[in-house]
């Protein structure tokens, strides 16, 4: 029973690791699309910024 054993044991350990590979690629994935959000976030605050502050450099450009 020592080489069924083993090869149990084996093959225990090989779905253990390849198991906590698969959750390390879905974290590093989990990351990745985190940052890309933050990322839109940041640029589409930018747009909003550069479109409010054209609007009030033409509002301006107005009254003077």
């Amino acid at each position: 029973m020592g080489l069924i054993d083993d090869a149990k044991d084996a093959a225990e350990a090989t779905g253990k690791k390849i198991g906590e590979a698969v959750d390390d690629a879905k974290e590093r994935l989990s990351d990745r699309v985190d940052e890309a959000k933050a990322e839109a976030d940041v640029k589409r605050a930018e747009a909003e910024r550069d479109a409010t502050k054209a609007k009030n450099d033409y509002k301006e450009s107005l009254r003077d």
